[in-house]
C-alpha cells in the first residue's frame, strides 16, 4: 500500500461522485484508481468483496465502504468550507433511501419487469418538492453556501433530471431547478468529473484531487 490512501471510484456513479467531491473541498489527497465495473479488480474485491464504489483505503490498513462515510472522514481531516455545519442526516436518508429506490425503478424500469418507470417517477416528486420548498428560504439546503447536505444528495437529483431533461426541465420547481444548474455548473463538480483510464495493476498512481 501506497503512503496515500487509496479510492476506488468509477466516474459517472452518484455515490462516488459526493465522496470525490469532499476529498476534493478537503484537500485529501489520494491515489485514483478508476473502475470499469464489468471489470473489477480483484484487488478491489479482495479489499471490498461486496464490490461497489467508491471504496476507500486507509495507510493504516482501514477499509471506507460506503460514500457517506467517506465523505464524513475527508470533512473530519479539514473543513474549511464548513460543509459539516449542515449535516441534515435525515435528509439524506430519504434520499438515499425512498427516493433513490423511485429513482431506480423510474430510470431502469425493465429492470424490475416494468414496462416504464412513470408511477416510480411520480413517487420520487413528493420528495423533490419537498426540496423546492426547503429551497425557496435559501439557496441551498444549509444556507447561502453548498455544504454536506447539498452534496450527498444533489448527485441523485442530478440522476433524476438526466433521464427526461426535458421533461424535468418544465417541472414548477424553480428553485431546485437553480440549485441543481448551480452545483452542476460548479467548478469543484468540473473538477471531480476528469475522465480517467481504467486502472490496471502496475499502472502510475493517478492523484486527486
Amino acid at each position: 500500500m501506497t503512503a496515500l490512501p487509496i479510492l476506488y471510484s468509477f466516474r459517472r456513479c452518484p455515490y462516488a461522485m459526493r465522496a470525490r467531491m469532499a476529498l476534493a473541498a478537503s484537500a485529501v489527497q489520494v491515489e485514483l484508481r478508476e473502475v470499469v465495473l464489468r471489470d473489477k479488480p480483484p484487488e478491489m474485491l479482495e479489499a471490498s468483496p461486496k464490490g461497489t464504489v467508491p471504496v476507500l483505503l486507509l495507510p493504516d490498513g482501514r477499509v471506507l465502504e460506503e460514500s457517506l462515510v467517506i465523505m464524513r472522514w475527508a470533512l473530519a481531516q479539514s473543513d474549511s468550507l464548513g460543509w459539516l455545519t449542515h449535516d441534515d442526516q435525515n435528509l439524506v436518508l430519504a434520499t438515499d433511501g425512498p427516493f433513490k429506490i423511485a429513482l431506480d425503478h423510474y430510470k431502469y424500469p425493465h429492470r424490475y419487469g416494468l414496462t416504464d418507470g412513470t408511477a416510480h417517477r411520480d413517487a420520487a416528486m413528493a420528495h423533490l418538492a419537498h426540496l423546492n420548498t426547503l429551497l425557496t428560504r435559501s439557496l441551498y439546503l444549509g444556507g447561502a453556501r453548498p455544504a454536506f447536505t447539498d452534496i450527498a444528495i444533489f448527485p441523485f437529483v442530478r440522476q433524476f433530471a438526466a433521464t427526461d431533461a426535458i421533461w424535468f426541465a418544465t417541472l414548477p420547481l424553480p428553485a431546485l431547478q437553480s440549485w441543481l444548474s448551480g452545483l452542476v455548473g460548479s467548478d469543484l463538480f468540473a473538477s471531480i468529473m476528469a475522465r480517467y483510464k481504467q486502472w490496471k495493476a502496475g499502472d502510475a498512481p493517478v492523484h486527486f484531487p
